[in-house]
């Protein structure tokens, strides 16, 4: 991150953006680096600045990711990274006949990066799989 950078985390805990806090704290990150918000990430995403971020990270409810990829989409700059965690995690959503909400969502994911031109995605068979995608253009 650059000198200059700030990290948003978005979480629905509390507890958990202050213990973040906390870390962060005691790991000697200032604390205008960092900026946690307490909240549901559909809700504040469409809040802050668009073209703004260079990453953005989204692990929370599976059945959120396309509506979470629409919003990355608008907040990331031309070169910027949206990363999708736990994509292979039970193996369901390379089976079609899996018509489960998180396969589906998953899949839709998955199948918007690939179709949009403004993306270059790729798929990291790392841990529960991670699902990546570059921002080309505007």
């Amino acid at each position: 991150m650059s000198a200059d950078g700030v990290l948003t985390s978005i979480d629905n805990e509390a507890e958990i953006q202050r213990l973040a806090r906390e870390t962060l704290t005691s790991l000697g990150f200032d604390h205008i680096r960092a900026r946690l918000i307490t909240g549901r990430a559909l809700d504040v995403l469409p809040r802050l600045t668009e073209g703004a971020y260079d990453l953005v990270f989204i692990d929370g409810d599976r059945t959120e990711y396309p509506a979470a990829l629409t919003l990355a989409k608008r907040l990331l700059r031309a070169g910027g990274l949206v990363a999708f965690d736990n994509m292979l995690t039970d193996g369901s959503v390379a089976d079609p006949a899996s018509r489960n909400s998180e396969s589906v969502a998953l899949r839709d994911v998955t199948h918007a990066l690939r179709d949009d031109d403004h993306w270059v995605p790729a798929l990291l068979t790392v841990g529960a799989g991670l699902l990546v995608g570059i921002k080309v253009g505007g």
